[in-house]
């Protein structure tokens, strides 16, 4: 693997993306003393701005997160949740936060239905009812007391200020907004932040939120205690549990049940990572309440037998495509949050349970969906599983960020975030400046499969299931890589993907995050964007079995890669959502 660690070509810069004086945003950068990547600029400059004040990757990943709940605040922010995973230089271990919502102290497993029907989904979403108690600030305080040497004041810093003088709007920020017009609309507080004037902010306008500086600066002074314990937390229960709706508004808005008790009450659950070999590397993931690192380590168990760098296109894709259906069968049946599920974490991602699944891949055909789960517990060679428990995939939203880390110590952070829906809930909590998630429509509002144990159904304090896939990779205790996307359910076949184009065809990181992506998770059709749409893969695929939607974009992931003499290269997207940004303290350009 060694080859794979040397210097690349850059890629040129995306177009689009900032405007004016703000800091200038490229796909790729190679230097010294630690590096950041994200979608947004101003962002990755503040996890730099962070690092050249000796902060170490998890401060920067802090400050960047921070500034993305300024410049992407449709994705993440205050009101969400995530998942950080952490190498640690000195001892060379992977440690993991799991800062994922979690359901109020209240719900059950009826949580999502009304007369013993599912609410209809987009109601759910739009509501008090679907908002978890977020996680994103508790996990700030783990990851600077537990990895970093900044206070939460310095590593806020950045995005105060940022929040405070405005950053400038991009086409992606103008269309997300105007996608959410109608909804932002109902709620005043939303509708007076993100539509000022009454209208969509126009590309290359400032957007400034001056009650998100106030909140950072409660935060700073207060910590995180401001929420959970105290005023800024008040005002997030009273919005959840009573949502302020516009005056004449038709939407039936549902109130949620959270109480203060249940901010009290939450604390981010720091846990193993999961780990499996690929190829001498060892591949580390979140373990559950994600489902992010057991189906990215079975995709790559079962795909571990076969010779990727060496297969056609075609081979290569099939086989891709087929280990993502194995490995979200699978996940439906089995993950969900192990505080209150029996969940097989170290059967999942074992080789043997790969095998006994991996040899249903014929390499002539195409599988059908939807695919019944296997059993990690008990294998059985080419277990095609029970027929009586086969189920689609659920539908997670799509508008999460990621961001990836890194200083001069070489300690390393891959950090997956999220509000869930673009746009969460649409609630802002007033005079706050921050969107609110509707985390627990990821729960399963009634089983996937009657009579079928669903681990995800919810439950009292229950996290719900998440497909985020934050993944670091090491080569004899260093790191070679480390990636992750937003996506909703794509964001696994985004990181396998992505993982497997670097590591199996050879391709520099930037290229494998640029590549065309496709994405089967379990379903009758696999999504797929349009370059591979219009390819003659497509009709070689078609001729297998395979059918194909279109999906205009998957994901938007973001990298960064260890070189040798102790540099680094980032990588973002160089189209997609406008183009990534990647960033290192002290570049050097090769």
């Amino acid at each position: 693997m060694g080859g794979l660690l040397g210097a690349a070509p850059a890629a040129p810069a995306a177009s689009g993306g900032n405007q004016g004086d703000g800091p200038v945003k490229a796909p790729v950068a190679t230097g010294y003393g630690g590096a950041v990547s994200s979608v947004d600029a101003d962002a990755s400059a503040a996890g730099i701005e962070v690092l050249k004040r000796g902060g170490t990757a998890a401060d920067a990943a802090v400050a960047t997160a921070a500034a993305l709940g300024v410049t992407e605040p449709y994705s993440a922010g205050v009101g969400g949740g995530g998942y950080f995973v952490y190498y640690d230089a000195a001892t060379r271990k992977v440690h993991t936060i799991d800062g994922r919502e979690k359901a109020p102290l209240s719900a059950d497993k009826d949580l999502l239905t009304e007369d013993g029907k599912a609410i209809p989904f987009e109601e759910a979403v739009t509501s008090g009812l679907g908002v978890g108690t977020p996680g994103t600030p508790a996990t700030w305080d783990t990851a600077l007391r537990e990895y970093g040497n900044k206070s939460l004041e310095q590593a806020l810093k950045p995005a105060t200020r940022l929040a405070r003088q405005g950053f400038t709007v991009d086409e992606t920020f103008r269309k997300q907004t105007a996608d959410n017009e109608a909804r932002f609309r109902d709620f005043p507080a939303t509708a007076d932040l993100f539509l000022p004037g009454g209208k969509l902010p126009e590309a290359g306008s400032t957007l400034k939120n001056p009650d998100l500086a106030r909140t950072y600066e409660e935060l700073s002074r207060k910590g995180t205690d401001a929420l959970y314990r105290g005023e800024l937390g008040r005002d997030l229960v009273r919005t959840v549990r009573k949502p302020p709706v516009a005056d004449g508004a038709s939407r039936t808005v549902r109130p949620g049940d959270m109480t203060a008790k249940d901010l009290k009450a939450y604390a981010t659950r720091s846990q193993k990572p999961t780990r499996t070999d690929y190829r001498g590397l060892d591949v580390y993931g979140m373990a559950p309440s994600s489902s992010g690192g057991t189906s990215v380590a079975e995709a790559l168990n079962i795909l571990e037998r076969g010779d990727l760098r060496g297969m056609s296109e075609k081979q290569y894709l099939h086989r891709y495509l087929e280990a993502s259906r194995i490995a979200f069968a699978d996940r439906g049946r089995w993950v969900g949050d192990p505080s209150q599920e029996d969940v097989p974490t170290k059967e999942l991602v074992s080789q043997r349970f790969a095998d006994s699944r991996a040899c249903l891949i014929d390499d002539g055909k195409a599988l059908k969906s939807p695919l019944a789960p296997g059993d990690p517990r008990d294998p059985q060679q080419c277990d095609e599983g029970d027929k009586d428990e086969r189920a689609a995939t659920t539908y997670e939203g799509e508008n999460t960020t990621h961001l990836t880390a890194s200083d001069k110590w070489g300690n390393v952070v891959a950090y997956t975030l999220t509000i869930e829906q673009t746009g969460g809930s649409g609630i802002t909590v007033p005079g706050r400046g921050f969107l609110l998630n509707n985390e627990l429509t990821d729960f399963s509002a009634v089983p996937a499969t009657p009579g079928v144990h669903d681990p995800n159904l919810p439950g009292p304090g229950k996290r719900p299931r998440s497909s985020m896939s934050p993944t670091v990779v090491l080569k004899g205790g260093k790191p070679v890589l480390a990636l992750g996307s937003p996506g909703g359910a794509t964001i696994i076949t985004t990181a396998l993907q992505t993982l497997l184009n670097h590591l199996d065809r050879g391709m520099p990181l930037v290229d494998a995050i640029a590549a065309p992506r496709a994405s089967q998770r379990n379903a009758a059709q696999t999504e797929m964007e349009p370059k591979l749409m219009d390819s003659k893969v497509r009709g070689q695929l078609e001729a297998l079995g395979h059918s194909f939607k279109s999906n205009p974009e998957i994901g938007a992931a973001t990298g960064i890669q260890r070189l040798p003499g102790g540099r680094w290269r980032a990588a973002a997207e160089t189209d997609r959502r406008g183009g990534g940004s990647a960033m290192v303290v002290h570049p050097t350009g090769g």
